[in-house]
């Protein structure tokens, strides 16, 4: 399902515009972003938690040269579902 697809589907079972719906989920997207780039994070019992998580500094190996090479510590987004979700998918 793509985003078009999505906006289309809340927009049904929402009983509104498919405009309203995608203004809705744009809102919602950016509201999870903003709030994770702090650090915070966002819990939406149920379905699952977005975080920011720190990747520690490593070294890595080049596969074309077999030369090693350092990969610089990182903050990446991380999702954990959801016990119901996680169910759900079962």
């Amino acid at each position: 399902m793509n985003r078009e697809e999505l906006v289309a589907e809340i927009a049904k079972v929402a009983k509104v515009s498919k405009k309203e719906a995608g203004e809705v989920l744009t809102a919602t997207i950016d509201t999870i972003e903003k709030t994770v780039k702090k650090g915070e994070k966002v819990t939406l019992v149920g379905f699952g938690t977005f975080e920011r998580r720190q990747r520690a500094a490593r070294t890595g190996r080049n596969p074309q040269t077999g030369a090693t090479l350092k990969i610089a510590a990182k903050k990446v987004p991380a999702f954990s579902a959801g016990k119901k979700f996680k169910e759900l998918v079962k």
